[in-house]
């Protein structure tokens, strides 16, 4: 299980490039890689809920992704969607929805034209910041 998460300028940008790309709808998807919370692969999905409020993986996508990750022999690390008009903090249902004990949870805001990028352990409801790591790459 990580403890914090470490991606790459260019793995951070295919994020928020895709969260721009979705806006005003939220965007979403997941951060596969080792078991330190090292990122190796973005996969960028669909937001079936289409929503500006709320996100939600496609199920057919989401089999298609654990799937590929599951050959690939990496872990889920995390999953990542975006607030478009608030903070980089999740939300009353994102807490209900956080299904994934093990995985670390990426938001991306957007409000104010301002990318902030800030990662969270999500646990039976607690919410408890952890840390984030860019390298070069």
């Amino acid at each position: 299980m990580p403890t914090s998460l470490r991606l790459s300028r260019a793995q951070l940008g295919a994020v928020l490039e895709h969260a721009r790309a979705c806006d005003p709808e939220e965007a979403c998807g997941i951060l596969a890689g080792d078991a330190d919370g090292t990122v190796r692969r973005v996969f960028t999905m669909l937001n079936a809920a289409a929503s500006s409020t709320f996100y939600q993986m496609d199920s057919r996508e989401q089999f298609r992704v654990f799937d590929q990750i599951e050959q690939e022999g990496l872990e889920l690390v995390a999953i990542f969607h975006s607030h478009p008009h608030s903070p980089a903090y999740p939300s009353a249902s994102d807490c209900e929805l956080a299904f994934y004990p093990d995985s670390l949870y990426l938001i991306v805001s957007l409000m104010d034209n301002k990318a902030d990028s800030r990662v969270f352990k999500i646990l039976d409801g607690n919410v408890a910041e952890t840390g984030i790591t860019i390298v070069d790459k």
